[in-house]
């Protein structure tokens, strides 16, 4: 196997280049979960008869994997982060591909969880590669674009299963076995196909849990609570609520990547421009508004155009979370980014363990409204947060409570 640090890198051919490859990672990735994702709520109430309590065990066990993320942490010890991601990316792949041949509740939990420990691993090693491998000038511009990317193969998908559901007469398996399958080729290709990058700053291989990171860790936790709400209800409330068949769910969810695809590289944009902390103050003011306006479908009886109109919306406040990854990136030690982003992922994920069968027995028991108010001030406290991140981060300057001068507190 051949390995070309990042410095040399630039004498591939551009196909073997580490920027490419972190492209194609992020166009493969998505066609797998993005496949899982759209059918999953017509796929559980259709064949498993799944009420709010059961999709919110259904995405507690899927977040299990993404809060015992820091075992990455160990797994690079033996393996490089590289191979690591792309083995992940594999069994995700392969698990998608299985969904639909274990059509109960105990089957669709335990390849839901096979399917999550490929997801979350692939996502943990992934952001502490991009880190590594993009300059930091130009990281919210690439990462913008990434996001394209892996919204333009989403988008794909989806037009390929309005097109050809009913005219095809598919079935969840057939679709199912097709994207995960993909996935699988396309990251054994990788595996085979690309050199070993190496960086010119070799990983701690230890658990790293610093002080002055505070603000990013805290920001992490809200920012995986709050989208868990989204993630889990918003979807499904549509099948749920307004009656969205296969068809109509695929859409909506292509109407959002639509938007994404040329929305995400302007946004990196934005962030470059105006800075991590303008843009996630306006990221989570509208947060605020589109959360409050879910609970106002339920309270005041508003219509299913607003309620495609805030999944749209919503879509687009998330892609600005890169800034999240942006801020950290400005203030980290080059050798804390691997370590840091699977405890950053485990942080990420300690809510979404609990929260999604916490609020799915609200949801069923109480009112869906109430699931919504709480993202309210879920996205307020994020709010609150983002006005601690300076102008101009950098080590030493993690805060707005310290100055620039200051040496870095451990």
């Amino acid at each position: 196997m051949r390995y070309v640090s990042l410095n040399d890198a630039g004498s591939l051919p551009f196909w073997r280049r580490p920027a490419t490859l972190l492209f194609v990672m992020a166009m493969a990735m998505p066609i797998a979960f993005a496949t899982w994702s759209a059918l999953l709520n017509n796929f559980v109430i259709e064949v498993a008869a799944f009420e709010g309590t059961d999709i919110g065990w259904l995405h507690t066990v899927r977040e299990i994997p993404g809060f015992f993320a820091i075992g990455v942490i160990a797994l690079i010890i033996f393996i490089r982060e590289q191979v690591l991601g792309l083995i992940s990316l594999i069994l995700l792949g392969v698990a998608t591909a299985l969904t639909a041949q274990f059509p109960s509740m105990a089957g669709i939990l335990t390849i839901t969880m096979l399917s999550s420990i490929g997801f979350h691993y692939y996502e943990t090693v992934i952001q502490s590669l991009q880190l590594q491998w993009i300059d930091k000038a130009r990281a919210p511009q690439v990462l913008g674009w990434m996001i394209s990317a892996g919204s333009a193969a989403t988008l794909v998908v989806y037009f390929l299963i309005v097109l050809s559901w009913d005219r095809l007469g598919l079935t969840y398996s057939i679709v199912y076995w097709m994207a995960g399958g993909f996935t699988a080729l396309v990251a054994m290709f990788c595996l085979l196909a690309y050199p070993q990058f190496d960086t010119p700053h070799p990983q701690l291989k230890t658990f790293v849990l610093r002080k002055r990171y505070w603000l990013y860790y805290a920001l992490q936790f809200m920012s995986g609570s709050r989208r868990q709400i989204f993630v889990v209800f918003a979807a499904f409330m549509m099948v749920q609520k307004f009656d969205f068949d296969v068809d109509q769910t695929t859409k909506l969810f292509m109407a959002a990547l639509v938007v994404n695809i040329v929305l995400a590289p302007v946004l990196g944009k934005i962030v470059a421009f105006f800075g991590e902390r303008r843009a996630l103050i306006f990221e989570y003011v509208g947060l605020c508004l589109v959360f409050g306006a879910y609970a106002g479908i339920y309270y005041l009886h508003w219509g299913v155009v607003l309620a495609v109109a805030l999944y749209v919306i919503n879509q687009i406040f998330f892609s600005l979370a890169l800034a999240i990854k942006t801020y950290f990136q400005k203030i980290a030690d080059p050798q804390d980014i691997a370590p840091t982003a699977a405890v950053a992922f485990t942080i990420n994920h300690i809510a979404a363990v609990f929260l999604p069968v916490l609020l799915g027995i609200l949801w069923d028991q109480f009112s869906p409204g109430l699931v919504f108010l709480l993202a309210v001030g879920m996205a307020f406290v994020s709010l609150l947060l983002s006005l601690l991140i300076p102008r101009h981060p950098a080590p030493g300057h993690e805060t707005v409570f310290q100055g620039r001068l200051l040496a870095p507190a451990e």
